[in-house]
């Protein structure tokens, strides 16, 4: 496949820097890519994307086909459009929202019920992609089964097939050329399950691959040892996409792992309850401390933000209820995320991408994250 053209700029130890072109636009790799579940940054304007220094956001393929419907954004001239963004989007393809829900799997698809109406509905290979083209992005992924942490090897053994065989239909179903259609690896928490499915998705030859069925509660320490086991069966000369894992540590090491994108809720989510990220560590604007505290959020960061507002105000903000205290840290939140994945290019063309990576377990240590939780996958974990 391979339809858009795709460049390895320099290498560290398994660390990549790339470039991928696409229809809206240039993507320079490592990328973190903000979630607009909803065709929407929440609380952040489409404007304001651009000064964030944005390439790249996600929408979301499940919630779209319920409201407003792909039917209306198509007729509104496609995502793009309807958005109000001249910026390349990626859509998912709903197979983790339906996974979160009640449903009954079959080699057909998925059928559930949708939370907004209770309506009956099969979700199926050639669905989602129907859905996917009508919605127009730049990059569709295909429909997998995303398994729950936990899932015994015997289910997940008969999934990674049934998986291989949907990603199968949905190569067959996409037919538009000026959208490039990922695949997806899967395979649970078995290394010998993860090889088997990227070398049977390496075999149908997709213009980009994704690491998913991570970032379910599995914890930092086993998401990594599943991209040990799964990285060197991917391809080398296709972007690799490790999806819903955004957290400075967990960036940092999939990096080190081969992988070049990625996506992530917690900077905007984060936002919203105050928490902001930076070269330091976190800070927590609605601390006390900061309530006559003039120092911008962080003194490096050179987005809007952190140009113009004190810690102070912010603060101020949040204890008042304004609005705008979500949107002005969504904004420096998002735009120091794309700091870091600038500089770690820039450690990878340099060749020092093993000291930024200490560095970065320093300041953002993987004890930190959240320990390992079994159950199904969390739909708030990866929607905003």
């Amino acid at each position: 496949m391979n339809r858009f053209p795709f460049r390895i700029d320099g290498r560290d130890g398994d660390a990549r820097a790339t470039t991928l072109d696409l229809p809206h636009g240039r993507i320079q790799t490592p990328v973190y890519m903000p979630v607009g579940t909803q065709a929407a940054v929440r609380s952040v304007h489409p404007r304001l994307l651009d000064d964030t220094g944005t390439q790249i956001l996600l929408a979301n393929t499940y919630h779209l086909s319920q409201r407003p419907g792909e039917k209306l954004v198509a007729k509104a001239g496609g995502l793009h459009r309807f958005m109000g963004v001249d910026l390349p989007i990626l859509t998912d393809s709903g197979g983790f929202q339906v996974f979160s829900l009640e449903k009954e799997v079959d080699e057909q698809g998925v059928r559930f019920r949708y939370e907004v109406d209770g309506k009956p509905t099969v979700l199926t290979p050639e669905r989602s992609m129907e859905i996917q083209q009508e919605l127009g992005a730049d990059v569709a992924m295909v429909f997998d089964e995303c398994l729950a942490f936990g899932t015994d090897k015997g289910y997940a053994a008969d999934s990674v097939e049934r998986t291989t065989r949907w990603e199968e239909r949905c190569r067959l179903a996409h037919t538009r050329e000026d959208q490039a259609l990922f695949g997806i690896v899967q395979g649970g928490f078995w290394p010998d399950l993860r090889k088997r499915s990227a070398e049977q998705i390496r075999e149908l030859d997709f213009d980009g691959y994704a690491v998913g069925g991570l970032s379910v509660g599995e914890g930092h320490a086993t998401m990594v040892e599943v991209l040990d086991w799964t990285t060197p069966h991917m391809p080398q000369d296709r972007p690799r996409y490790l999806m819903g894992v955004g957290r400075p540590v967990d960036l940092v090491e999939g990096v080190a792992r081969g992988i070049d994108m990625f996506d992530c809720v917690i900077q905007t989510r984060h936002a919203r309850s105050g928490v902001a990220w930076g070269w330091m560590g976190r800070v927590r604007l609605t601390d006390s401390r900061y309530r006559s505290d003039l120092y911008p959020i962080d003194t490096r960061c050179t987005c809007s933000t952190c140009k113009t507002f004190s810690r102070a105000y912010l603060h101020h903000l949040f204890r008042v209820g304004e609005v705008l205290a979500a949107t002005l840290v969504s904004v420096h939140n998002i735009a120091w995320f794309h700091q870091y994945m600038a500089e770690m290019r820039t450690s990878i063309l340099e060749g020092r991408f093993q000291s930024f990576r200490e560095k970065a377990h320093e300041t953002w240590p993987a004890e930190r994250q959240e320990k390992p939780r079994k159950g199904k996958p969390r739909r708030e974990d990866h929607e905003d």
